[in-house]
């Protein structure tokens, strides 16, 4: 459904550990937002791939998204941008561009890694 190669790890990646925060930009992310995304590229484009119960495989963890924002498509597929969230509490509010994934298991990513959705 959709797959993504990481190109780049920002800076400030690892501090959104404790938030269980992973922002996700394509090469086009503005240079003040590349420090705390992690920059990648589609090799297949995404269309409406982030659904409600789809597994998000992330390196080699899987993922099953619990919630979708009203954008997080839109975004997803013009910037390659999303904010997930790994959260075991189903029922926290998320932002429109955002997702909530469960577990709550941080994935430790590497330049190379593919993002998926399946």
């Amino acid at each position: 459904m959709m797959k993504t190669k990481v190109l780049e790890i920002g800076a400030l990646v690892p501090d959104f550990k404790e938030e269980s925060l992973l922002v996700l930009f394509n090469e086009t992310a503005p240079l003040e937002l590349k420090d705390i995304s992690v920059i990648h590229r589609f090799e297949e484009q995404p269309k409406n791939a982030l659904q409600q119960g789809t597994i998000l495989v992330i390196g080699d963890k899987e993922y099953t998204i619990q919630k979708v924002g009203e954008e997080a498509n839109p975004n997803f597929e013009s910037l390659g941008h999303v904010s997930i969230y790994f959260k075991d509490d189903e029922t926290e509010e998320i932002l429109p561009g955002a997702v909530l994934v469960t577990p709550s298991d941080f994935p430790e990513l590497n330049i190379g890694d593919s993002i998926e959705v399946k």
